[in-house]
């Protein structure tokens, strides 16, 4: 196995989950699954591929991309305006990382 079982438990930690032993052990097998496959894929040779900064098809007219228009942004009075609880200029929300 290419990842620990001590760096799944790191990783749901970091992600605060809390995770069963059976669950810690589906987890590891399916990211190793995964690992496995990256591997697979860096062993394609790609010295002939052109580096792509955008990958667009033949669409003509029926593309879905439209131009760009300038539009004004919103200012924080009009974003703060259906807050449920706005103040000093913020949004008010609960607390929800008890750590």
């Amino acid at each position: 196995m290419k990842i620990t079982e001590k760096e799944v438990r790191y990783v749901a930690g970091l992600a605060n989950l809390t995770l069963s032993d059976h669950e810690i052990a589906k987890l590891q097998s399916d990211l190793d699954g995964i690992l496995g496959h990256m591997d697979s894929l860096n062993e394609v040779d790609t010295s002939g591929v052109e580096p792509m900064s955008q990958v667009l098809f033949e669409a003509g007219e029926t593309a879905t991309l439209r131009p760009d228009e300038p539009v004004t942004p919103l200012d924080n009075k009009a974003a703060l305006a259906n807050a449920p609880q706005p103040g000093a200029g913020y949004f008010k929300v609960p607390k929800v990382i008890e750590r």
